[in-house]
């Protein structure tokens, strides 16, 4: 399969150099707000852990060593409402990336199966889909697609990438219901679970598509993609997992032992570490809502509204009043004017293209030298 089966698709981020290069020519610098990869050093406990576990001789286990498979485990209970996940039913990935752009694949779809996924998206899910030969549907309708028996898999992100909204117990269980009615596989995508900032998500956590309330009790269907890259800063260590139905897990577990997709066992040791420490977690969250707290009046100043937003690393922008299908490269020029770089809205989908997403992941001085100019324009 070549690149021309994406349909000409080249990958979204090559089409904003021009504009980092409009943003770096500021006299004070550039301030890069595009993309949401961590700034703040790794936690000490986990790279301690990692280091402990750096004579790696032989080849690690593709399942997971117990120990991670069983933090894992006691993390979904703790942190996210799922109790009583079977450790068999959890999987490490390199990344939650991988994981995304592969499933389809993985799981053997291909043409005349169909991928839902949200109508403001990562791209990774049309991609994925289209990889495997199978076709793409975004939608946040489930009307659009219940009752469909081409329906293979149902992708949900909550909170999402890039809106930062967030689907409650409700909307959850509805979307469950409507696949399990057609044999479909629901995979939640979570990774920026830990960090709701509205209420009552903020305070009651956001619901995971595992949570009893949502599944009625069972993991039959389902699957949660979890990363640790937002939450602990371990962007580089590429480590990640899923958990939910074990026959799922269990076919996915033979299909990567046979193409070799293994998360490095210092790597697994660390996971464990990151799993089995909240305060690091709690500490990072304070960090990344400090940071909103500056960046959201300021982009209020130059006549941008923020929607959605309730959970992530992202403010999800536009101009005031703007109409419907507003030019989200216009907003970029004018921020990139100012040295600031953000992302286009026309990354995710047509549904997005009069938006820009604004990242929190700068440090501290960069996030309050944006607001500075921002607030001077």
């Amino acid at each position: 399969m070549g690149f021309a089966d994406l349909g000409g698709l080249a990958y979204p981020w090559d089409s904003l150099t021009p504009f980092a290069e409009r943003a770096r020519a500021h006299p004070r610098g550039l301030v890069d707000l595009s993309i949401g990869t961590p700034v703040d050093p790794t936690p000490a406990v986990v790279r301690d852990a990692l280091a402990a576990a750096g004579d790696a001789h032989g080849y690690p286990t593709t399942h997971g060593t117990p120990v991670l498979r069983e933090a894992v485990v006691d993390w979904f209970a703790r942190r996210r409402g799922v109790p009583g996940l079977d450790p068999d039913a959890v999987l490490p990935t390199v990344g939650s990336k991988e994981l995304v752009g592969l499933l389809p694949s993985l799981l053997r779809l291909g043409p005349g199966d169909v991928v839902v996924h949200p109508a403001t998206a990562y791209p990774t899910y049309d991609v994925g889909a289209r990889l495997a030969g199978a076709t793409p549907l975004a939608t946040d309708r489930v009307e659009d697609w219940s009752g469909r028996g081409d329906v293979r898999l149902v992708w949900v992100n909550s909170p999402g990438n890039p809106t930062g909204e967030v689907l409650g117990v409700e909307e959850l269980a509805r979307i469950v219901a409507a696949a399990r009615e057609i044999g479909a596989l629901v995979v939640s995508d979570e990774c920026y679970a830990e960090l709701a900032w509205a209420e009552p998500f903020a305070t009651e956590g956001v619901p995971s598509i595992l949570d009893p309330r949502v599944s009625g009790g069972s993991t039959h269907g389902l699957l949660a993609a979890y990363s640790l890259s937002k939450q602990s800063n371990l962007a580089g260590y590429r480590a990640a997992f899923v958990g939910g139905d074990p026959a799922v897990v269990a076919d996915l577990l033979t299909t990567r032992k046979h193409l070799g997709m293994i998360v490095p066992a210092p790597v697994q040791a660390a996971m464990v570490a990151a799993l089995s420490d909240d305060a690091h977690v709690a500490a990072q969250r304070e960090v990344y809502r400090r940071r909103r707290d500056v960046l959201l009046p300021a982009l209020g100043e130059v006549g941008l509204e923020v929607d959605g937003s309730q959970a992530g690393l992202y403010l999800w922008s536009r101009p005031a009043g703007a109409a419907d299908g507003e030019d989200c490269w216009r907003t970029v020029g004018d921020l990139a004017d100012l040295g600031i770089l953000v992302g286009p809205g026309a990354f995710y989908g047509p549904a997005a293209a009069g938006h820009v997403r604004v990242a929190l992941t700068a440090t501290d001085e960069r996030v309050h030298e944006a607001a500075a100019r921002l607030s001077g324009a």
